[in-house]
């Protein structure tokens, strides 16, 4: 990140580092639309009522006065103000519901887009950051196969950036439903408070989730016991599952034939399917493991969790799940599925630990040369014809030695220098980085390939 930069939270990027976000960017638009999801930009302010519809989240909603006349700000409730969005999915099913006559379902969309969140700022965790988004949003109903299609699509898109140096990304599953059969039958009420405390275990541990499970969500030590108990199971194929799962019933006393392990069946026959099926295209890139929780009020079914290899200190780099009744209107409903990756922290993951940098500074491949500023509308003229062939090009800032504009462009990374002709002779062009000068037309000269792109490369 820049040095200098003053306000906590909010990253500013140097030019090649921009040149690194802004090629994830592109890579991940590229993986998106190959799998078929439309592009979409919603607007950046929210109401608060429906800012709130993700759960316990009013003290990171940034809330705006100068948009609206509300008298005494802090006397009007967070439902009536207006917030700058800190997620894509919640504006996403405001703008399902407002545009659901002009667009085609289940409704496919990739969104890259900032977003907005006060939260303390760590390393690698900003308050201003840009989320990389895809869902499908049906109408009425939403198939299941859509939730194995898009934790596969969000490998698909992380295995790009290993171009990046990213290392391999792993997708860690669960299901509400099943974790929530599982705490019904222990006896647990309170099934939203223990998601929320289980998923602070990576956070906090298993000793600290014990205590606000017995203090907040009033469980036993034995039911507690239990929860963590689930939360420990993993399998990398259905029928492991399966068995695990059963195993841990019989153990706390769940009876097969009760409500509550018909409830957990429904969640682990389709987690068990989205375990195998991803087996069968990307084998282990997706797993069960029952500690996902996602603590956010709208999961209905499946959440997931992602982790890259080696880089335990980010945590889970992209994550989402089922959501059945976030966007509705009336008795009409519009369930989806969706996975976010939290971008701004992977570009800094990649700067600062993974190595990624740009190839040169400046997008521009050739630099026009000025011998004097009689001669610049020449220069102009040259720079034209190549960027006409689309090989970017920029002129030289001043008609200083001809030593300095190559220092100049040296200095850009712009590894070629066009020297206009002289006195009859011919345009020539010199590689800054093999020392090669060769004669040159504008109107039909190439560069090397090697040389011609700005690229992302790794040290």
């Amino acid at each position: 990140m820049a040095k200098g930069a003053s306000l906590s939270g909010f990253p500013e990027w140097l030019p090649e580092e921009r040149v690194v976000e802004q090629q994830a960017i592109d890579t991940l638009r590229r993986i998106f639309e190959l799998n078929g999801f439309l592009g979409i930009e919603t607007r950046a302010v929210e109401q608060g009522s429906s800012l709130l519809k993700k759960g316990e989240t009013s003290k990171e909603i940034y809330l705006l006065s100068r948009l609206q006349e509300v008298g005494q700000e802090n006397d009007t409730p967070v439902e009536d103000r207006l917030g700058l969005h800190f997620d894509l999915t919640v504006p996403l099913s405001r703008y399902v519901v407002e545009h659901s006559g002009d667009v085609a379902f289940p409704f496919k969309r990739w969104q890259i887009q900032k977003v907005w969140r006060g939260e303390r700022p760590q390393e690698g965790r900003f308050r201003e950051f840009i989320q990389a988004d895809i869902d499908v949003v049906g109408n009425g109903d939403l198939p299941e196969h859509y939730e194995v299609e898009l934790p596969l699509v969000m490998v698909s898109a992380l295995e790009a950036l290993r171009a990046f140096g990213l290392p391999k990304a792993t997708v860690h599953a669960n299901n509400r439903k099943l974790s929530e059969g599982f705490y019904r039958g222990l006896g647990l009420t309170d099934i939203e408070g223990v998601l929320r405390e289980i998923d602070k275990l990576d956070k906090i541990g298993a000793d600290e989730v014990t205590k606000l499970l017995v203090s907040e969500c009033g469980a036993s030590e034995q039911q507690a016991a239990a929860c963590l108990d689930l939360a420990s199971m993993s399998a990398a194929t259905g029928a492991e599952l399966a068995e695990k799962f059963d195993a841990l019933c019989d153990k706390y006393g769940i009876a097969h034939e009760s409500e509550a392990y018909e409830l957990a069946s429904q969640g682990l026959n389709t987690l068990a399917m989205i375990v195998d099926e991803s087996a069968r295209i990307r084998p282990g890139a997706v797993i069960a493991d029952l500690k996902i929780a996602r603590g956010l009020d709208y999961y209905t079914g499946s959440v997931y969790e992602t982790f890259l290899d080696g880089a335990a200190s980010l945590g889970s780099i992209c994550s989402g799940g089922r959501y059945d009744n976030l966007a509705t209107q009336g008795k009409r409903k519009y369930p989806g599925v969706g996975l976010s990756i939290g971008l701004s922290r992977l570009v800094s993951y990649m700067l600062h630990t993974a190595g990624a940098k740009a190839s040169r500074q400046s997008p521009a491949a050739v630099l026009v040369a000025v011998w004097n500023e009689d001669d610049r509308m020449r220069a102009n003229r040259i720079a034209a014809a190549l960027r006409d062939r689309g090989i970017a090009t920029d002129v030289a800032p001043t008609a200083a030695k001809l030593g300095k504009q190559i220092k100049y462009a040296d200095k850009l990374g712009i590894p070629y220098v066009w020297f206009p002709g002289q006195e009859g002779d011919g345009d020539e062009v010199k590689n800054i980085v093999t020392g090669d000068q060769t004669p040159a037309d504008p109107t039909s000269w190439e560069p090397d390939t090697v040389y011609a792109q700005q690229t992302v490369v790794v040290e």
